[in-house]
């Protein structure tokens, strides 16, 4: 099974692609997607939604996975992490993808062993159990925390 973990931020979005086979997990694809800061909100939701579609066609998950949401202290920030996400799901649901959402701290908890891990620890966690990956930043990790977590979580 193929499973698309998603990272959405309207700055950088990671995706991350790993095998589930069983109890085994392998590394298939990862990396981000930045948008420019300067471009309008609309021209750089639809990038996302490009970039993701082509993640997509080129990878086929089974599904996909994302971090539940959270909210800032910032309404601005958290509008704008809603309006990524949304692009982000638009780009799933367009291609039949189911997307599964897991709390941040059953993503640590998964991969780490523990629901308050810094993301230091997430990332030297990514090391051991995909070796060999090149993560393409901090982002892609996440992502690829979030596929991982449901590869061991499911639909919970």
């Amino acid at each position: 099974m193929l499973i698309l973990g998603l990272d959405p931020s309207l700055s950088c979005t990671g995706w991350g692609v790993v095998r589930a086979e069983g109890s085994r997990i392998s590394h298939i694809a990862n990396g981000q997607v930045k948008t420019d800061p300067k471009a309008t909100m609309a021209r750089r939701l639809s990038h996302l939604q490009t970039v993701l579609d082509a993640v997509i066609a080129e990878y086929r998950p089974d599904h996909a996975a994302a971090e539940e949401v959270f909210l800032n202290k910032n309404p601005q920030s958290t509008l704008k992490l809603a309006q990524a996400r949304g692009a982000v799901m638009a780009a799933c649901g367009a291609a039949g993808l189911e997307v599964r959402e897991h709390a941040a701290r059953s993503v640590k908890k998964a991969v780490v062993g523990t629901g308050g891990a810094e993301k230091t620890q997430v990332q030297a966690m990514l090391k051991v159990l995909l070796p060999g990956a090149k993560i393409a930043g901090p982002d892609a990790a996440d992502a690829l925390a979030v596929a991982i977590a449901d590869a061991h979580l499911g639909g919970r």
